[in-house]
């Protein structure tokens, strides 16, 4: 029984602050932001939103556009890094806002809960609900799960040019419109780290960017390779001699802090792909000069570290081979579509890598590529840290869904604001009732409580029509 994605919406808030702007204030180059990193514009929250209200407008908008009735939904997840409470789940929050429009426990019934893995836990949220569904769980009812987050990093830091916000919903079915999920391949891979988290009470997190960026690399890889026996082993995919796990994988999606990342890990997922393949020998050639090996032959992330000399050559022949005709025509055919979003909106923790496949649709739609049966390729990770490594086939009625889409207008008409306007955002010295922008059907905040006797730091929405 085929299940996987019918249909999704995505919420992206309408400030944003742009790259030449934020490059003057901090002195950095523009073209860094540009090119270095890939972004031109970093969505923010108004005054009045926060993560639960951006992920109920995306569920309402993927409610709305395939005129569903609470009825029709059996569970509804929210995956986030950016919680609200200790112990109340962000969903909670959710039906509540729903229920504002759909009325009073009509989503009573709608079991779920919020789930936390840094970014990878969107990706266990839809494995979880998919898996709810081919059990026969679901009684005829639909999942929609719903990743939702403000990537936040301190004033100042190397993260701070890596922000965004957004949320996005997804429709999970049998015989989906748009995306079947591979059976029986789906890879995990676990491991206490701690490259990035962020301790209770603390509203940014704190980060080990090389060590957190060599992480997210290698345990990616160490999933495909689980994800590669598993997909050989159920037939799936046949590999023939000389080639590799990515010659049949039709498009690739990976976990997007930023832009230049998505470059950087296909560059790396492809070296350990090719490098014992023939076709090596004339990437080589083309560079000029052989693959640098570590002096530490364990590999471990530390002692890779802490070779200098190695870092500087594996950097220079990285960049050497991202410019190889090899790499070109692969990241061309396989990922730049995906790339596309998060140049317009920035980092959305555990909606990057489901922005980065509504890109994907969108952007190789309007190319006139035929997208009928193509298999795509997932590579989520979580700091922390875990990563996932899975697959699907778009489905063959994916056109009524995808030649609608169009980023800009989902987002609607955006609204620059200074430096100085954002760092009162990022400060919080605005209050949700001082918000820049006039809320129009969609959910907003209305009130924060205080620490007070009966109801410690509670949310109050509502729907602004």
């Amino acid at each position: 029984m085929p299940v996987g994605i019918d249909d999704m919406a995505i919420y992206v808030p309408k400030l944003y602050i742009d790259y030449k702007d934020f490059a003057e204030a901090r002195g950095i180059d523009p073209q860094k932001l540009e090119y270095g990193i890939g972004i031109k514009k970093m969505a923010l929250a108004d005054a009045n939103q926060d993560p639960a209200s951006m992920a109920a407008n995306a569920c309402m908008r993927l409610m709305k556009n395939n005129d569903l009735n609470p009825q029709d939904i059996g569970r509804i997840y929210v995956a986030t890094e950016s919680g609200l409470d200790e112990s109340k789940a962000m969903n909670s929050f959710v039906i509540g806002m729903l229920e504002q429009v759909y009325g009073e426990s009509t989503l009573e019934h709608a079991g779920g809960i919020e789930c936390k893995f840094a970014c990878v836990s969107g990706s266990y949220a839809l494995y979880d609900n998919t898996n709810w569904i081919r059990a026969g769980e679901n009684n005829d009812k639909a999942a929609i799960v719903i990743v939702s987050d403000i990537a936040k990093y301190d004033i100042g830091s190397a993260g701070e040019y890596t922000q965004g916000a957004g949320a996005i919903a997804l429709l999970i079915k049998e015989n989906p419109r748009l995306l079947s999920f591979d059976e029986k391949v789906t890879s995990t891979i676990i491991k206490n780290e701690y490259d990035f988290y962020r301790p209770f009470g603390k509203e940014t997190p704190l980060v080990n960017g090389l060590y957190s960026n060599l992480l997210y690399l290698i345990q990616v890889r160490k999933a495909l390779e689980t994800y590669k026996e598993k997909a050989i082993k159920s037939g799936i995919i046949k590999l023939g001699k000389d080639e590799s796990i990515i010659d049949h994988i039709d498009y690739i999606s990976v976990h997007l802090p930023y832009r230049r990342m998505g470059e950087k890990a296909l560059a790396y997922l492809l070296r350990h792909e090719w490098r014992h393949l023939s076709r090596w020998e004339s990437i080589i050639s083309e560079i000029g000069t052989d693959e640098p090996v570590p002096k530490d032959p364990r590999g471990t992330i530390e002692s890779i570290l802490a070779d200098t000399d190695f870092m500087k050559a594996d950097e220079k022949f990285r960049r050497a081979f991202m410019k190889t005709d090899r790499y070109r025509e692969i990241f061309d055919s396989k990922m730049s579509s995906s790339l596309e979003a998060s140049t317009m909106i920035g980092n959305l923790y555990t909606a990057s890598m489901y922005m980065g496949l509504r890109s994907l649709l969108e952007f190789e739609f309007s190319k006139g590529a035929d997208l009928f049966n193509k298999r795509i390729g997932f590579g989520s990770y979580g700091s922390g840290c875990s990563a996932m490594v899975f697959s699907g086939v778009i489905q063959e009625n994916y056109k009524e869904l995808v030649k609608r889409m169009d980023l800009e207008k989902d987002i609607g008409q955006r609204t620059k604001i200074s430096i100085k306007d954002y760092e009162k955002l990022h400060k919080n010295t605005r209050k949700y009732n001082e918000a820049f922008l006039n809320a129009e059907d969609e959910f907003i905040l209305i009130n924060i409580g205080g620490i007070t006797a009966d109801r410690a730091g509670f949310r109050e929405y509502c729907y602004a029509s």
